[in-house]
């Protein structure tokens, strides 16, 4: 027998550690090679750690909740050398298989904690979990039982919940990252507390390392965006009709800002301790909220892009975010963020810089309000946009340039001069 290790891996190109946040194994479970043995969080993708090897598992080092770096040991796992013969006092294999489909008592342990995935897909098909049959490990209902039930067009029927004053209700350990409410626990003091898990600590915990370690300057300007307005208001109905998705005053903004990055490549740059990394490629970071998860995921070379092929983009993702369907390659590579803190209403904010980027841009609500042109009170389309940049970087100067020249761009938005396709 060989004792084989399986560390944290790197789930994305800045991701520098992770969150075990559920176990999908214990010691003594058989497992093959690529099954899931894990569900790890980052701050940028939750996925499943797939084991290296076929064995059996021997340690879990790290505990569920604790966060190591990428190369950690996590667990060990026991294999066959080559040509040895697997010595143990359980059945043959073929009939350890056919006793675990049979037997009257599988262990059941992991049957009712669910991933993410497996979640999202029960509640947009109205599916009743506790009706399904796993066939993960211990019971565990797979993403792959959910697929099959769906396309096989039959619902489980709902279990009625038992009226007995004798019998206690199961207490089924629920995944962190599920979109069901947080437990709620009475504090000594009047109010709640309410733990932080899942999703909401992996951001916490990269804002802090973000908020302490980059110097933070910020830096305002107001956009007149009648122009844009007027132009995207009179195309938005026909590329609906020949698209089949929306064409958001976003697309516009994310378009200009990745065309002033190309010409100011300063800020499309990265602080990397003792050297500044410039990019060669823009890619944007957008960030898409989902109940109380946040993700962030990435167009790829947005500067290459059109006005439609950036407004399919921000549609694919959002969609992605939203059904679960995000992977890690959708997180990485990601130059520079631009939040669109617009949609909630906000018209003035500074964000904090999406680490180890060089700095956040967010576009504010589009505001009409009267302003002075030519001595005269005219109604005009207004925006402001708010730039944090980290200071060790970047300058006031330089983007004092970036920002002016965004706002050239956004106040001559034109058919000819930013066309859609």
């Amino acid at each position: 027998m060989t004792i084989e290790k399986i560390t944290m891996p790197k789930l994305g190109e800045s991701v520098t550690e992770g969150t075990i946040s559920t176990w999908l194994v214990k010691p003594g479970d058989q497992v093959s090679k690529y099954d899931a043995i894990a569900e790890v969080m980052t701050d940028k993708v939750n996925a499943e750690i797939p084991s290296s090897f076929t064995g059996v598992i021997k340690e879990l080092v790290v505990s569920e909740g604790d966060t190591v770096e990428v190369g950690t040991l996590i667990c060990t796992i026991e294999t066959e050398e080559a040509g040895e013969k697997k010595q143990t006092d359980t059945p043959s294999s073929a009939a350890a298989e056919t006793e675990s489909i049979s037997t009257a008592s599988p262990d059941t342990a992991m049957k009712s904690r669910y991933s993410p995935a497996v979640m999202r897909l029960a509640q947009e098909n109205d599916l009743d979990l506790t009706a399904i049959t796993g066939t993960g490990k211990g019971g565990r209902i797979t993403r792959k039982d959910v697929e099959a039930i769906i396309a096989s067009g039959e619902k489980p029927q709902k279990q009625e919940q038992k009226q007995t004053a004798t019998a206690e209700a199961p207490s089924p350990v629920r995944d962190e990252q599920t979109t069901e409410p947080a437990k709620v626990t009475q504090s000594d003091a009047a109010g709640k507390a309410i733990p932080v898990t899942g999703v909401r600590k992996a951001i916490a915990n990269n804002m802090v390392k973000a908020a302490t370690e980059i110097p933070h300057a910020w830096m305002m300007v107001e956009v007149d965006v009648t122009d844009l307005v007027a132009y995207r208001n009179k195309v938005k109905d026909t590329f609906k009709e020949k698209e089949g998705y929306s064409l958001t005053f976003f697309s516009f903004f994310v378009k200009a800002i990745a065309q002033a990055l190309k010409e100011f490549p300063q800020l499309n740059s990265s602080w990397a301790g003792d050297k500044i990394i410039q990019h060669d490629d823009v890619n944007i970071s957008i960030a898409v909220a989902k109940d109380q998860e946040l993700f962030v995921p990435v167009i790829q070379s947005a500067d290459d892009l059109s006005v439609k092929g950036v407004a399919k983009q921000i549609t694919n993702l959002a969609k992605k975010a939203r059904t679960g369907k995000l992977t890690a390659a959708d997180m990485q590579g990601g130059t520079f963020t631009v939040n669109n803190t617009g949609s909630f209403g906000s018209v003035q904010s500074m964000g904090i810089i999406n680490y180890p980027q060089a700095a956040i841009l967010q576009v504010e609500s589009i505001v009409k309000r009267p302003v002075i042109i030519n001595d005269m009170f005219a109604a005009r389309d207004m925006v402001n946009l708010c730039l944090s940049l980290d200071h060790r970087v970047l300058d006031g100067l330089i983007c004092g340039q970036f920002m002016a020249r965004v706002k050239e761009i956004l106040e001559n938005v034109s058919e000819s001069t930013m066309p859609v396709y």
